[in-house]
């Protein structure tokens, strides 16, 4: 438990720096989770199975600039990016686990192709 805590202060301390573009590219619409090996088991599962969006997989533990490139201060995380700039962000509650559901998710992404128009 204290690892954890100071891993997640640390990604706190981490979260001033700033981001120039999408981990996806600059063109895409592009759907990002951000989680860690300590957290595998809160893994949002159905992120790979929203529509119209590319999908990415970043481990902060693998990657370890990540966390602090990205402004990442909880795991799991999901961003969706836009022309290489974040739109949305869904963070996890304080367990770590994410309160959003695919729904909500995909609702975004729907409300930035439809925007496009």
């Amino acid at each position: 438990m204290k690892k954890i805590i100071f891993i997640l202060m640390s990604l706190m301390l981490l979260s001033n720096v700033t981001y120039s573009q999408s981990p996806c590219g600059d063109s895409d619409l592009c759907v990002v989770q951000f989680n860690a090996g300590f957290n595998k088991a809160n893994k949002v599962e159905w992120v790979e199975k929203l529509t119209d969006a590319k999908y990415k997989f970043i481990d902060i533990q693998i990657d370890t600039e990540a966390a602090g490139k990205y402004k990442i201060v909880v795991v799991p995380t999901i961003v969706i990016y836009n022309e290489g700039e974040e739109i949305y962000r869904f963070q996890a509650n304080i367990l770590m686990q994410m309160e959003f559901t695919k729904k909500e998710v995909q609702d975004k992404i729907d409300e930035i192709i439809i925007s496009s128009f």
